[in-house]
């Protein structure tokens, strides 16, 4: 099923006996919670310019949401330049990483579902392909990092996404079963990887991954704060369409 958001569903009467079939929302962290994708894109792609080279985006989408394991831009240029790039171009792409991700907000909506989700009791995870210093660092520099009771990242598992690892590992943490747990993500790897652990999955795509297939998502928005998470997760209930009571 997918359905796009385009207004606020009515709160059925069975809300409560839905409620307690759903425990727990499980968060993606880079470009869904925090938009570094963008910057982390933008940050290559001037080194690419600054060489003379372009920066392949199809090639690049592929480890959106993954890892560099497809295509690591460091090592393609300079395969391209012939030639390993200096340590200096390396550590000003780092610098000019933080500079961009520094000016970042927390997306729409985030903070108003985490509160949300807690005023319910619902657990709250994040699964993510990042490394665990990158993803915590950033969620406690934001201040919303104790409002989460497990946190996975590539670190954790054999394998990141689309590999299902990640998502298992957290289910397990929270002590939830796939059937009762939601998995919020922006990449068409983190949607497959959450399907194949056998959750249900929210898409919500950024400025990056907006071009990309998500219609294994069962509900695509164009953002958490279009809509309120007792009429989201209605959304996800079989049979729901929209202006559906």
């Amino acid at each position: 099923m997918l359905a796009e958001s385009l207004g606020r569903p009515s709160r059925p009467t069975s809300w409560l006996q839905f409620q307690a079939v759903i425990r727990a929302i499980v968060f993606d962290f880079d470009g869904l919670i925090l938009d570094t994708e963008e910057p982390i894109y933008r940050s290559w792609l001037e080194v690419y310019e600054a060489h003379g080279e372009a920066l392949p985006f199809q090639r690049w989408v592929q480890i959106v949401g993954s890892t560099t394991a497809e295509f690591h831009p460091q090592h393609h240029l300079e395969e391209r330049l012939g030639r390993p790039l200096s340590r200096d171009v390396i550590e000003r792409r780092i610098e000019r990483r933080a500079e961009l991700i520094l000016a970042q907000h927390l997306l729409p909506g985030i903070v108003q579902h985490i509160d949300a989700a807690r005023s319910l009791g619902l657990k709250l995870g994040v699964a993510s392909s990042s490394t665990r210093d990158w993803v915590t660092g950033h969620l406690e520099r934001l201040g919303i990092l104790g409002r989460f009771e497990c946190v996975r990242c590539r670190d954790d598992v054999a394998s990141a996404k689309p590999a299902p690892d990640l998502y298992i590992a957290v289910l397990d943490c929270l002590d939830v079963s796939a059937s009762e747990a939601v998995a919020i993500e922006d990449s068409p790897n983190g949607v497959i990887a959450a399907k194949r652990a056998g959750m249900r999955c929210v898409a919500i795509p950024n400025s990056i991954t907006a071009s990309l297939d998500l219609s294994h998502a069962d509900v695509l928005l164009r953002s958490l704060s279009e809509v309120e998470l007792p009429d989201l997760l209605q959304m996800l209930e079989p049979g729901w369409q929209p202006g559906s009571t």
